[in-house]
């Protein structure tokens, strides 16, 4: 079972690997993007592969075990 976890925006949006960082999904920069290359990430059910997608506020974004919801 995935760990949720409850993001708010205060922008219209953050660039995916900075969201992963912010969080600790990733431990760095560089792992983030390894991650999202890796397609190891999930944005509302769909593998995401670009390092700057734009998450949203309605997103849902999944990874090495987190579930990450974007409010």
């Amino acid at each position: 079972m995935a760990k949720e976890l409850s993001f708010t925006l205060t922008k219209p949006f953050i660039p995916l690997i900075q969201l992963l960082k912010f969080l600790n999904v990733a431990e760095s920069g560089a792992h983030a993007s390894e991650l999202v290359t890796s397609s190891n990430v999930l944005c509302n059910g769909n593998i995401e592969l670009r390092k700057r997608y734009k998450v949203i506020k309605g997103d849902v974004i999944e990874s090495q075990g987190f579930k990450i919801i974007v409010q």
